[in-house]
């Protein structure tokens, strides 16, 4: 992006952007932010940026705002999906973008293990501060499966997340529904932050940054 942008003469020093995504997850809903002398209208650049961007990276809207705006701090909230396939039996196609996951989990396990997680709570048990020293209470207003067959996508949305916290949550959720951890462990991390949960978290692939969300 930064590269497009250099072509049609920016010349800043890196973009503002709504958040980080760890290497090997994928965003739908990124918002980035710069300074730039254009005259030709907003879908003009956009235009002019898919030209120059890699077939993997595209922009899908383009718009001017206040000099104060800033894609992360001006946020009001942001919502993740995270996509499991449950199978034995590899599929490449559908595994670029999902953990492949088998045996399946109990799917009203994983319901019960997301509800946890709503309301406001310190989640340092599932993540750290993007800011070092900053505080780790979040607010989450949704947490939600939506099934499909053997596909399932868990959907969360709250004011903002920590480092690495919806893939440890969907670890944590699909041990519940695998058994191997009872739906206590959950809340006993909600309720001391102190407790890291353990284990690596689920693997970047699944995870998509959906929406960021601001005031109108």
């Amino acid at each position: 992006m930064e590269q497009a942008l250099s072509r049609l003469g920016w010349s800043g020093g890196s973009l503002r952007a709504a958040g980080r995504t760890d290497a090997g997850a994928h965003a739908l809903g990124q918002v980035v932010a710069y300074q730039l002398a254009w005259s030709r209208g907003p879908d003009r650049l956009t235009e002019a940026l898919n030209a120059s961007l890699p077939a993997d990276v595209a922009v899908r809207h383009t718009a001017l705002v206040p000099p104060d705006f800033h894609p992360r701090f001006s946020a009001l909230g942001r919502r993740y999906s995270y996509r499991l396939l449950l199978s034995d039996r590899a599929d490449p196609l559908v595994e670029r973008f999902a953990w492949r996951i088998w045996p399946g989990p109990d799917v009203h396990r994983l319901t019960e293990a997301a509800r946890l997680f709503l309301g406001e709570h310190d989640f340092g048990a599932f993540g750290r501060s993007p800011i070092p020293g900053g505080h780790t209470v979040r607010r989450i207003a949704r947490a939600e499966w939506q099934v499909d067959g053997e596909r399932l996508c868990l959907l969360l949305e709250a004011d903002a997340f920590l480092t690495r916290m919806v893939r440890r949550v969907v670890a944590a959720i699909v041990q519940v529904g695998w058994g191997i951890q009872p739906l206590e462990q959950i809340q006993l991390r909600i309720n001391d932050p102190s407790r890291m949960w353990p284990g690596r978290p689920a693997p970047a692939k699944g995870l998509c940054l959906e929406e960021v969300y601001y005031a109108n």
